[in-house]
């Protein structure tokens, strides 16, 4: 068993592998479910979660069946159409990693797996989600949720639910409503905050003049946008890490924060402007 220290900096880091992961989404026909009202999901996705299992504690038992059957079709969604590098067939391996998470349940092999289950589902979740908000109002959604996630965790208000979501177990298969690896945990929110700015910058490029440099066969609209995505990975990495340290003086952080708080660095850069592709 890792040490706490190790856990949460593998947690923390695939946080950052969930911004780079998402691919530009293909365009489906979805302009009539478009609006702005669902840039508020995500800060819902806490609030309501939390309520529903203060008001009824059993109810976690239900959203970990709900995660249970929802995770694994998303994440084949992930592996075959919307990551980079993603193919068909690879939508297969889906079912391997839910058979290793299930015949591993707590080694290091099974949380890991249950682990990237779980992020996948966030990265088709979050693609769901940037097709029909615009973008604008989808980062006023990112930074909305974690700042009720900080709210929140101070408060004393999202540990007790949380426990309980996390504890509960869907007869025995894996728990898919949490990611835990070796002594720490996360949300799902967490992962899922992280899918969607890794969604959202790559539907999202910086404008580029018509008769900007071209080298090769290379799109240079899609390199400045895969090249911000990266940048945004890093700083997700690098913050998350850093707000790790905290954990020597408090027990629970919001780890929503370094998501946000990397995605407002990258859109505060005074490079062009931005637009929806």
């Amino acid at each position: 068993m890792p040490s706490f220290a190790v856990s949460i900096a593998l947690l923390s880091l695939l946080q950052a592998a969930l911004v780079a992961l998402p691919r530009s989404p293909p365009r489906l026909p979805l302009g009539r479910f478009r609006s702005r009202w669902w840039a508020l999901l995500p800060a819902l996705s806490i609030v309501v979660v939390i309520a529903v299992i203060e008001l009824d504690s059993d109810s976690a038992t239900a959203f970990a069946y709900l995660a249970l059957f929802a995770v694994p079709p998303l994440a084949a969604l992930a592996l075959g159409a919307l990551v980079h590098g993603s193919r068909p067939v690879l939508a297969l391996a889906a079912a391997a990693l839910f058979a290793l998470a299930w015949a591993s349940q707590g080694s290091l092999a099974g949380e890991a797996a249950a682990a990237a289950l779980s992020g996948l589902a966030c990265v088709s979740l979050g693609w769901l989600l940037v097709s029909v908000v615009p973008g604008s109002w989808l980062k006023l959604g990112i930074y909305a949720m974690a700042t009720i996630d900080a709210v929140l965790v101070v408060a004393e208000i999202l540990q007790g639910p949380s426990s309980v979501l996390s504890a509960a177990t869907p007869g025995g298969l894996p728990r898919l409503q949490v990611a835990e690896f070796g002594a720490a945990r996360m949300g799902f929110g967490d992962l899922f905050v992280a899918a969607l700015v890794g969604c959202l910058l790559a539907a999202t490029t910086r404008q580029q003049p018509a008769d900007g440099p071209k080298t090769g066969d290379i799109d240079p609209v899609s390199a400045h946008r895969r090249g911000r995505q990266m940048e945004a990975a890093i700083l997700v990495g690098g913050l998350a890490l850093a707000f790790d340290l905290l954990f020597f003086a408090v027990e629970t952080l919001p780890a929503t924060v370094p998501v946000a708080l990397a995605l407002a660095l990258i859109e505060l850069r005074p490079v062009g402007h931005c637009k929806r592709v």
